[in-house]
């Protein structure tokens, strides 16, 4: 974006290209201070240009009918999804995760969450052609500390990976210096990196990928089953934090989540084999659930993984569960997830 399409005085413009800064995203990706000690600006001309490049970068919150028909015609429907980078499971989805919504991955321990999140947090960082939105992500980290070894090995493996992609162009990417990674432990501390943290990073362009691994863990070790009030409305805040988020700066958002299990009735009839294990459901409850535009469950039974549509209004009655194995992908036949 060309600084000269910003509505600012002369002589600020001036200094911004005097510091060698050719665009309104190069501005964002530096703080107010830095702003100042490079382009020797006031401080309060320094607050103006940052508060102006990013209502230019972020646009108008009135948005018509006829701008979305116009941008329906402008981008093809893949363009206004997140690729998982993978064909089947994007067929699954119809293109990938939605840009404005709440996207809830549940499922048990090593079932898979986690190697899925990581997947997005690259595949996000390639050009728009290719599935990506040419930014980084934010990972917060609530009950373990980040896979920084299983990254590294998707990072090695991406031209493997993503045939569909140009080598070159995997190799001009720099994976690791784009995901931004936070640890939180408590609840409180959660939502002020939801409201104060993240939104940096999304209003400067450097993330248009959120993810929480996992929304569970905080909530599961502070509230017991008394305090299902505050817990409720401690709930709702984030719910409430997370979609601002995702439809302001149009940046999905992926909360992985943990299960918990369902008592069997007695005289229920046993489960066909290979038929979904309906004994666990995903943790936090209705509250929770109620904020989520898709949920999506994935379990394992070894060597397959699967993945299950359990609720997205978006998609047709016809997506189905897919499986996951050592030899690739393959479809489910008879399975309707939705």
């Amino acid at each position: 974006m060309d600084l000269d399409q910003l509505d600012l005085n002369p002589r600020i413009i001036a200094a911004v290209k005097k510091a060698k800064l050719k665009s309104v995203k190069e501005v964002l990706h530096f703080s107010g201070p830095d702003l100042q000690r490079l382009t020797r600006l006031p401080s309060l001309d320094v607050q103006h240009l940052l508060r102006t490049a990013s209502s230019h970068l972020q646009g108008s919150h009135v948005c018509t009918a006829l701008h979305l028909h116009q941008q329906n015609q402008r981008f093809p429907a893949q363009h206004q999804r997140l690729s998982l980078g993978c064909p089947v499971l994007d067929g699954l989805l119809r293109g990938g995760l939605p840009l404005d919504g709440l996207t809830e991955l549940a499922g048990p321990s090593s079932a898979g969450k986690t190697q899925l999140a990581l997947q997005l947090c690259l595949t996000v960082q390639f050009p728009r052609r290719h599935g990506g939105l040419e930014a980084g992500a934010v990972y917060i980290c609530t009950e373990d500390v980040f896979p920084s070894a299983r990254l590294q090995q998707l990072m090695a493996q991406q031209r493997r990976l993503r045939t569909d992609v140009p080598g070159d162009v995997v190799d001009r990417i720099k994976f690791g210096n784009q995901i931004f990674v936070e640890h939180v432990a408590d609840v409180d501390t959660l939502l002020e990196c939801v409201r104060k943290k993240v939104p940096t990073l999304l209003s400067r362009g450097m993330a248009r990928l959120v993810v929480i691994d996992s929304v569970a863990a905080p909530f599961r070790c502070e509230f017991d089953g008394t305090a299902s009030v505050p817990r409720a409305r401690c709930l709702q805040a984030l719910g409430a934090a997370l979609r601002r988020l995702s439809g302001t700066f149009q940046s999905p958002v992926l909360c992985i989540n943990q299960v918990t299990e369902v008592t069997e009735e007695q005289g229920m009839a046993p489960r066909p084999q290979g038929v979904w294990d309906e004994r666990v459901s995903p943790a936090l409850g209705m509250t929770w659930s109620s904020q989520l535009l898709m949920r999506l469950m994935v379990s394992r039974r070894r060597p397959d993984r699967t993945l299950r549509v359990v609720f997205a209004p978006h998609l047709p009655p016809s997506s189905c569960s897919y499986t996951v194995n050592a030899e690739g992908v393959r479809g489910t036949p008879g399975t309707v997830s939705c």
